[in-house]
């Protein structure tokens, strides 16, 4: 056993218990805390399998992102703990099901018994490219040339996607104060300002 075997066991094992942890854990800080911790063993995976700039973008994306909005989100709201926990219990048969059927599929596709996918030779095999190889120019060589209709369309879906929902949450409220730029600058100092004159105090 070699030692990136030795790195892929253990940070397969610590995405295992990461993501464990993230279920179990009863407070939704430490939820999110395991979860930063499953993203960064699944970081660490990709760069075992010399995909650099999707485990950067992990880290990146998720970790430097969403995550800490779900933290400040968490930490903002005032959530009940206790009426989370209730319906754990309850629901905890349906998940180990669905976790027992997608560990089923998993082991039937890339297991002994399942089918032959890897029969190719170029499969069975991992390509090894020189230390001058950078994956994010030939990611973004396949993806602006061959893929670069699905790439636009994907954008502009996401795009109405963004603008809908903006527009679906906002909401006009009458005892809101909102401020207009073009008014504020159009402000002239006789608007603003007022100079009054006062008689001089006489000394005694």
């Amino acid at each position: 056993m070699t030692f990136i075997d030795l790195n892929f066991y253990f940070f397969s094992a610590l995405l295992l218990a990461a993501a464990l942890g993230v279920i179990a854990s009863k407070n939704p800080v430490h939820s999110a805390l395991w979860l930063v911790l499953s993203f960064f063993s699944c970081a660490a995976l990709w760069l075992l399998l010399e995909a650099e700039f999707l485990g950067i973008v992990l880290v990146l994306v998720y970790v430097g992102a969403v995550m800490v909005l779900f933290l400040f989100v968490v930490m903002m709201l005032d959530i009940n703990i206790e009426e989370m926990r209730k319906g754990f219990v309850r629901y905890l048969p349906i998940g180990a099901l669905v976790a027992l059927i997608l560990a089923a599929q998993m082991i039937w596709v890339v297991g002994p018994i399942g089918p032959d996918i890897l029969d190719d030779e170029s499969l069975k095999q991992a390509v090894r490219h020189g230390a001058d190889y950078s994956n994010t120019k030939e990611l973004g060589r396949v993806l602006y040339t061959e893929y670069v209709l699905p790439f636009e369309i994907a954008s502009i879906i996401l795009l109405v996607a963004i603008v809908a929902a903006i527009s679906l949450t906002l909401r006009r409220r009458k005892n809101t104060k909102y401020q207009t730029p073009s008014k504020q600058i159009q402000v002239k100092r006789d608007d603003r300002l007022r100079i009054v004159k006062m008689d001089a105090e006489a000394k005694e």
